[in-house]
């Protein structure tokens, strides 16, 4: 294929608008959620406005933040990374959307909840315990506070008024953070929910607390206003584990978020091309969409040839990530495997990289290197 033909067919795929709710973004790219610790005491400041705007102005259609703290003391992990509470917070964030829909954008907040990932005497509540579902940490290890039922329907509460929030400040969605490791996603593996309450045990039982949460959000805001669900197989550094082994089980997991009100699933992979179980092409938001019968987004390595974990994650590899194409991402979308592209690094390094892909500039994209993370451009 040519470079103008490809060009072209990118264009064509990635141009198409797309509608969910009551949200209808421009074209199918996406910008992938990416903490960047840029925001001084949790308030999101004039250059965390410029940076989505600048994203937003260059063409992606859809924004999902980096992920922001609701309001529960053991929620965060760091003073740097914004909150979504609180009206100094939530001014901010305001103008973050202000300038977004001004350049064309559509932006969602991710909320977000570490979990047992948080360290005792971590910001921003130093005091604050560390919870999670079993006291057990993702290495197996004890490790805070098994969270009790207290517990649960404060931090569901917290997510309910956080989606309440975004709705009233103007946001067009809202993302719930249930992937990698996190709260949620503890409940959700195994190897962190060893409960043996209702919340324990089999995965309708290691559903139920996401699936409560999900509900208390969809009560929170109106019918029409978009709840993205971001789940994931592998957990933070455990890159190789996974919270369902077959599609049964991942239908056992995913069957009840959709029935609590989830509109579309955001199914986190590090690469977007690698199938997610055998005797299928397929990869995880393919299988997500077939199971579930709700719009998906990809994400893992778009637009890149390496992916995240040598080239974000601090000590674990080799130099910058070269610029790929996006020929089989292509062939995927045309296909329905999937109806959203999350691009993550190949924003950061390039933020017109939406813009060159569909105006037929791919040529002269920007490679990705670590070294981009230290600023906020």
């Amino acid at each position: 294929m040519s470079i103008s033909s490809s060009a072209e067919r990118a264009a064509e795929v990635l141009s198409r608008p797309f509608t969910v709710g009551g949200l209808t973004v421009r074209n199918r790219i996406a910008m992938a959620p990416m903490t960047r610790m840029f925001s001084p005491g949790g308030v999101p400041n004039a250059d965390v406005v410029a940076y989505y705007a600048r994203r937003a102005a260059a063409g992606v259609g859809l924004i999902i933040t980096e992920g922001t703290y609701v309001d529960h003391p053991s929620a965060g992990l760091s003073g740097s990374v914004p909150r979504f509470y609180g009206e100094d917070a939530l001014a901010g964030w305001a103008e973050v959307v202000e300038q977004v829909h001004r350049a064309g954008g559509r932006i969602a907040p991710q909320i977000w909840h570490v979990g047992v990932s948080r360290e005792e005497g971590a910001p921003p509540y130093p005091e604050a315990p560390v919870l999670s579902p079993s006291g057990v940490g993702l290495n197996g290890q004890p490790v805070g506070q098994a969270m009790t039922q207290g517990d649960l329907d404060a931090v569901i509460a917290a997510f309910a008024d956080a989606a309440a929030a975004a709705e009233r400040i103007g946001f067009d969605g809202v993302e719930l953070h249930g992937a990698h490791g996190y709260l949620i996603d503890q409940f959700l593996w195994g190897a962190t929910n060893r409960r043996t309450d209702a919340y324990g045990g089999d995965p309708a039982s290691r559903v139920r607390f996401a699936a409560e949460l999900v509900a208390a959000c969809r009560k929170a805001v109106s019918a029409e206003f978009p709840i993205i669900f971001r789940t994931s197989q592998w957990k933070q550094d455990h890159y190789d584990v996974r919270m369902a082994e077959t599609p049964q089980e991942l239908e056992a997991l995913l069957t009840p978020l959709a029935e609590a009100g989830v509109d579309v699933f955001h199914s986190s992979t590090r690469r977007y091309w690698t199938p997610e179980f055998e005797g299928s092409d397929l990869n995880f938001a393919g299988w997500t969409k077939k199971l579930t019968g709700r719009p998906t987004i990809t994400v893992g390595s778009v637009g890149l040839n390496q992916d995240f974990l040598p080239t974000f994650v601090p000590g674990t590899g080799s130099g910058p990530a070269q610029v790929a194409d996006i020929e089989n991402l292509l062939d995927r979308l045309e296909r329905d495997e999937f109806d959203l592209v999350a691009v993550g690094r190949a924003l950061l390094a390039d933020p017109e990289w939406a813009e060159k892909v569909l105006t037929g500039r791919a040529d002269t994209l920007v490679p990705y290197s670590v070294e981009q993370l230290g600023t906020l451009r």
